[in-house]
C-alpha cells in the first residue's frame, strides 16, 4: 500500500511539474465576423495573473472582453480566445485575446 501511495505522489508531482500553455479556440463568440462582415484589422489582450488559477495576484487582474477589447479600440468583436500559462498549477497567467474592428 505505501508503494501503490508513493507511486501515486510521484505521478501527480511529475504531472504538475509540467507549465502548460493552451489557447482555447473561439468562446461561442463572434457572430459579427459572420452576419456582418467584420474584419479581423485589430487584436486586443487583457492578462491577470492568479494564484492557483483563482486569486488574483494583483488588483488590475481584469481579462474581460470588454478590456481586451478597449485595449486595442474594437467596437465590434469577432472573435475571443483564452490562453492559459501555468507555471506547476500555482501561479497562472490568464490572457483573453480579442480580435475585431
Amino acid at each position: 500500500m505505501k508503494r501503490f501511495v508513493s507511486a501515486i505522489v510521484l505521478f501527480l508531482v511529475l504531472v504538475s511539474l509540467v507549465a502548460c500553455t493552451t489557447v482555447s479556440p473561439g468562446s461561442g463568440f463572434g457572430t459579427n465576423a459572420v452576419i456582418s462582415g467584420a474584419s479581423m484589422e485589430k487584436t486586443g489582450e487583457a492578462s491577470g495573473t492568479f494564484l492557483f488559477g483563482m486569486i488574483p495576484l494583483a488588483s488590475n487582474a481584469d481579462i474581460s472582453m470588454k478590456t481586451a477589447a478597449q485595449n486595442a479600440g474594437i467596437t465590434k468583436i469577432a472573435t475571443v480566445d483564452t490562453k492559459y500559462f501555468s507555471i506547476l498549477g500555482i501561479i497562472v497567467v490568464r490572457t483573453t485575446i480579442v480580435t475585431g474592428e
